[in-house]
C-alpha cells in the first residue's frame, strides 16, 4: 500500500510540473485599435483571367498571389462573408500586379497608390490604374433587427464606378431602385449617386418566395438618371454587347437579413466590358 501510496504522489508532482511547463498560449493580434479593410477591383477591364490581380501587397507585404488571385469585378479577403484584412491606421501603399508567378516582374506592376486608413472597417475600391483608391466607411457596426416573428429586411449599399469610355468617369447621376413585389412599382434604393459615391446602408424589405422557409425573393433592379437638382430625367441608357442602348435592367436574389454590396462598373457607352452591377455580400 505504501508503495502504490509513493507512485501515486509521483505522478501528481510529475503532472503538476508538465502543467507548469506546458502553458498553451496563443500568438493573436487584437485588433481593437487597428485599421480593418476590403479590397475592391473595379476596373473596367475585360473580366478574363489575365487581367486578375495575381500579386497584391500591402505596406511591401503580400497578402494575396496567384494562388488566391483577386478577380476582375471583385473583392478580397474571399472565400467568407465578413473577412477583413487588418494593418496600423495610417498611410497605408497599395501595390498590385497582373503576373502569374509569385515572385513579380518590374513591368507587371499596374498599380501604386496610397490611402489614409483610420481606426475600423472601410471598403477601399480602385477604379483606375493611374488613380488614388476611393474609400467608404464599411457602416460596421451594423444594425440589427430583432422580432418575434421572421423578419422581412435586408440591406444594401450601393456604388456608382461607372465609365462612359476608357478613362472617362460617367457625369450621370444615379438613382438605384428596386422593383417592389407586392405593387411592381419602383422604390429607391438610397439617393442618387454621382460617380465615386455611395448610399448608405439602405433597408429594402423582403417577401419571401415560400412562406415556410428562411427568406429570400429574386428581385429586379432599375436605374434612373437625375439631374444635379435631383429631378429624374428618365432610364439610364447603357450600351449592350450589341451595341444598342437599352435602358438598365438585372435581377438579384435577397435574403433576409443579409447585407449587400452592388456596384455598377464597366462601360456604358462600349460594348465590352460593357456595364453591369456586381453583388458582394457583406453580411
Amino acid at each position: 500500500m505504501k508503495i502504490m501510496k509513493y507512485i501515486s504522489l509521483v505522478l501528481a508532482v510529475a503532472l503538476t510540473i508538465s502543467c507548469e511547463k506546458n502553458v498553451i498560449e496563443y500568438n493573436t493580434t487584437p485588433i481593437t485599435d487597428m485599421a480593418e479593410f476590403q479590397l475592391h477591383y473595379y476596373v473596367p477591364v475585360t473580366a478574363v483571367t489575365a487581367n486578375n490581380i495575381n500579386r497584391v501587397e500591402v505596406n511591401g507585404k503580400m497578402i494575396s498571389n496567384v494562388k488566391a488571385p483577386l478577380a476582375t469585378y471583385n473583392v478580397i479577403p474571399s472565400g467568407a462573408v465578413g473577412r477583413f484584412y487588418a494593418v496600423s491606421p495610417g498611410n497605408v501603399n497599395l501595390k498590385l500586379y497582373m503576373t502569374a508567378k509569385l515572385e513579380p516582374k518590374g513591368d507587371s506592376l499596374v498599380y501604386d497608390q496610397s490611402v489614409t486608413l483610420t481606426k475600423g472597417k472601410q471598403n477601399i475600391f480602385v477604379h483606375a490604374f493611374d488613380q488614388p483608391p476611393v474609400l467608404f466607411d464599411n457602416g460596421f457596426p451594423y444594425i440589427k433587427r430583432e422580432t418575434v416573428t421572421t423578419d422581412s429586411t435586408a440591406w444594401i449599399k450601393f456604388y456608382n464606378f461607372l465609365y462612359e469610355t476608357a478613362g472617362v468617369p460617367t457625369d450621370k447621376i444615379i438613382q438605384y431602385q428596386i422593383i417592389d413585389a407586392r405593387t411592381s412599382a419602383p422604390v429607391n434604393v438610397g439617393a442618387p449617386v454621382a460617380f465615386g459615391e455611395a448610399t448608405d446602408w439602405v433597408p429594402v424589405t423582403v417577401v419571401k418566395t415560400d412562406i415556410v422557409s428562411a427568406g429570400s425573393r429574386l428581385y429586379t433592379f432599375k436605374m434612373q438618371e437625375v439631374d444635379a437638382s435631383g429631378t429624374v430625367i428618365g432610364p439610364l441608357k447603357i450600351m449592350n454587347t450589341s451595341g444598342a442602348y437599352v435602358d438598365y435592367s438585372a435581377t438579384a436574389t435577397l435574403f433576409i437579413g443579409r447585407r449587400y454590396h452592388h456596384t455598377m462598373a464597366g462601360f456604358r457607352a462600349v460594348k465590352a466590358p460593357n456595364s453591369s452591377v456586381r453583388v458582394f455580400t457583406a453580411l
